[in-house]
């Protein structure tokens, strides 16, 4: 058994609210998981106890009871630890590198508590090779609900796709797949300026999710798949989507830019805003 999914832990709520996220999907994947925490804590982490101890001894007994208490849930997972150098950045990628998926607390873009959330946090999340999952501390479940995936119909979208079916076929989940577009300012301002074009341009995209989308069907037969088309702001269209959710779904590119790692507008739009689990997914 493999320690497929990985987890970091911070003290936090939300770091906590991620590790029973990532042994719900552990046990649904049939895979391990493995709790890893960077020694030095960061000075934006908000633990009045923790500076009362060396952070060593801290964190060795933070992620002994952490196992101890997903042990206890899931008689049957496989839970490793792990102590790791004390550069977050660096360490938390090397350590997502030896597992299928990532996960981390995470209380909304631009949190300052712990450093698994704001800069550290996103910028793990933009270098990373493998999906990451943010969960917030919400009680969330890795089961329960359909799972939202977004996609862009100009880009690559089989991985996006591919890793979201799989996440629903697992639970046996509905799936959602929204595509939205932003028309032109002359296309939204109605017929007193110029013909709204929305009639004619909706029914056209709706053919091309329906085609991209028919071999996904034919290859994940027993999943409800739905297709939509919003003509709007396609971060708005999917935090509304993923209201009670078990799952939300978003591309990132793999390859970042020449200012550096980036996720994406849509996919900050919706860390920000969704109160559900979201899994960025890198692809080319």
């Amino acid at each position: 058994m493999t320690q497929g999914v990985v987890v970091g832990l911070d003290g936090t709520d939300q770091a906590d609210a991620a590790a029973q996220w990532a042994a719900e999907e552990a046990v649904l994947r049939g895979t391990g998981v493995r709790l890893v925490h960077v020694k030095e804590m960061s000075p934006e982490a908000l633990l009045p106890f923790a500076a009362r101890e060396p952070d060593e001894p801290w964190a060795e007994d933070l992620l002994a009871r952490t196992a101890a208490g997903l042990r206890e849930r899931h008689p049957d997972l496989s839970v490793t630890t792990r102590l790791l150098p004390s550069e977050p950045v660096a360490s938390l990628v090397a350590a997502a590198e030896e597992g299928d998926l990532l996960v981390l607390g995470s209380r909304a873009l631009g949190g300052t508590a712990g450093y698994l959330v704001g800069s550290v946090g996103m910028t793990v999340a933009g270098l990373v090779d493998r999906p990451v999952v943010l969960v917030r501390a919400l009680g969330a479940s890795a089961s329960r609900g359909p799972v939202v995936v977004g996609v862009d119909l100009r880009q690559p979208v089989d991985t996006v796709l591919g890793f979201a079916f799989e996440e629903a076929a697992r639970r046996l989940a509905p799936v959602q797949v929204v595509y939205a577009q932003r028309l032109p300012v002359y296309g939204t301002l109605g017929p007193s300026m110029v013909p709204d074009v929305r009639p004619a341009v909706a029914p056209e995209i709706q053919r091309s999710l329906d085609d991209l989308l028919e071999p996904w069907r034919a290859k994940f037969p027993d999943l409800a798949v739905t297709g939509r088309v919003a003509l709007g702001s396609a971060g708005q269209e999917l935090v509304h989507a993923a209201e009670d959710t078990a799952l939300v779904v978003v591309g990132r590119h793999a390859r970042g830019s020449a200012l550096g790692t980036h996720i994406g507008s849509v996919a900050h739009a919706v860390l920000h805003h969704s109160r559900s689990p979201v899994a960025l997914v890198p692809h080319d």
